[in-house]
């Protein structure tokens, strides 16, 4: 085997005219201590960031909105409400057109999986976090068993797209590939990875160092989606499919109503380039996005962005005004996300100010107890003012809606809480198709036995009751 050397001094020189211009020169502050392995590692991040593009975001030239000024005109989005949604008659078309789109493989599922469990405790991919609270199922499990049911369902094959992140990337695939992709076909799932953005001293504005040959860095958030989905071919590879709609959510939700015919329909139906899940907001400072339309387009105001007084707007029947939270779900056209990947600034950088642990000059770390650096990340729905005609539909959060997000002592969010949500929602499911459930059992019903309470129903003999815990599959 022939190893090739690497000139340290020439390539030392070569990635300091990289990074002089921009003033980052102190990145390769340890060089001299650093063996070829640590060099070369060094050398691979450094080829890998837009030097260009962090200078300018830090600068300031993505210039962030003044929200203040633009709410005062906000108003609520074009929205299909939980009513209109029930409407059976109403929806049977959308059903019917969604449910075609998926038979004939026009619809594909991106699922954003980047992130850990390190909120709840869990150093893991979250998707790996087992959630099912009678079988144990993990979110990955989960989350490909409702692929499989609707594909079987409508007679298609939907092609499922893994969105990863450098954290969690190689253990997502282990993980996948060891369990054999949960039934699923390793031809119809593909991992690809978000990029990261490195976090910046936020009084110096220099990079931050994590160790001697690393540079400190975040996943660039989950409108990161974009770029990666265009850097790592999967939109071409979308494009060869003939896939033409795209359904996208995250994996921290296992309620969520994955590749939804009808939501799907709806979205073609009105020709929308973007399509969103909203939930009604139960109090006007839920900690959620708020979609609202302001100036003929679509946006999503962050909770943290929207004043006080314009959240608590009320109609006459003192419903809230600005009603619609966001989930996270939306269906997108290929076509469109084909044209933004191809336009600069589609999605700018969000700046955050975290506490970022980092080596000072002299090797040392340092753990800082405030803030003291920026992260910068992109969020997906600064796509919708782009889109020349964007829908929002209203689902009932006990039906479409769990994020698993926060560890004991928090009261919402938990791993308790959410495998309460699923069971309530089972439990419903149930009642309707007259059974019973004994009181404090848990019950788990895998799509793949049922997709929803009316094939539930079918599947039960009526008056059927479970005295204990258990898991229909």
């Amino acid at each position: 085997m022939t190893t090739l050397a690497i000139d340290p001094v020439r390539l030392h020189d070569e990635l300091f005219a990289v990074l002089q211009p921009v003033g980052q020169e102190q990145i390769l502050g340890f060089w001299s201590r650093l063996d070829c392995e640590q060099q070369a590692r060094l050398a691979r991040q450094i080829h890998a960031l837009d030097w260009q593009q962090l200078q300018e975001t830090f600068r300031g030239r993505e210039v962030e909105q003044n929200w203040v000024t633009r709410a005062a005109r906000a108003v609520p989005p074009p929205a299909l409400t939980l009513a209109e949604m029930r409407e059976t008659r109403a929806q049977e078309a959308a059903v019917r057109i969604g449910s075609d789109a998926i038979r004939s493989g026009r619809v594909a599922f991106v699922l954003v999986a980047g992130g850990q469990g390190t909120r709840l405790g869990f150093d893991h991919p979250k998707g790996m976090y087992a959630i099912g609270a009678v079988s144990g199922r993990t979110l990955f499990e989960i989350m490909i068993d409702h692929v499989t049911a609707r594909s079987r369902r409508h007679g298609g094959t939907i092609p499922v797209y893994i969105m990863t992140s450098p954290l969690t990337h190689g253990e997502t695939f282990e993980f996948l590939q060891k369990h054999r992709w949960f039934g699923y076909g390793e031809r119809n799932v593909r991992l690809f990875c978000q990029g990261v953005m490195p976090a910046i001293d936020c009084t110096t504005g220099r990079v931050l160092m994590s160790a001697p040959d690393m540079i400190a860095t975040s996943p660039d958030g989950h409108g990161g989606t974009l770029a990666a989905m265009e850097r790592h071919g999967v939109l071409a590879d979308m494009r060869l499919r003939g896939v033409e709609h795209i359904f996208y959510g995250q994996i921290d939700n296992p309620l969520l109503q994955v590749c939804d015919p009808a939501l799907i329909g709806n979205h073609i139906l009105r020709n929308s380039e973007m399509t969103s899940q909203a939930i009604r907001k139960q109090d006007p400072l839920q900690r959620v996005g708020n979609f609202v339309e302001m100036d003929g387009r679509v946006h999503v105001i962050e909770y943290s962005d929207l004043p006080d007084e314009i959240a608590a707007r009320r109609n006459a029947d003192g419903s809230l005004q600005l009603w619609a939270g966001s989930i996270a779900v939306h269906v997108f056209e290929r076509s469109f996300l084909q044209r933004m990947a191809s336009l600069p600034g589609a999605l700018p950088f969000h700046r955050a100010l975290k506490r970022v642990p980092y080596i000072d000059a002299d090797g040392r770390e340092i753990v800082p107890t405030e803030p003291n650096a920026i992260k910068f990340e992109r969020f997906i729905f600064d796509l919708l003012p782009h889109a020349e005609r964007a829908l929002v539909c209203e689902v009932d959060a006990a039906e479409g809606f769990a994020a698993l997000k926060n560890a004991p002592p928090a009261k919402t969010e938990t791993a308790e809480w959410v495998r309460a949500a699923m069971t309530n929602l089972y439990r419903r499911w149930l009642e309707q198709a007259g059974g019973t459930l004994a009181a404090g059992a848990d019950l788990e019903i895998n799509p793949k036995f049922a997709l929803d309470g009316e094939e539930l129903k079918r599947r039960l003999p009526a008056g059927t009751h479970f005295s204990e815990s258990a898991y229909l599959v």
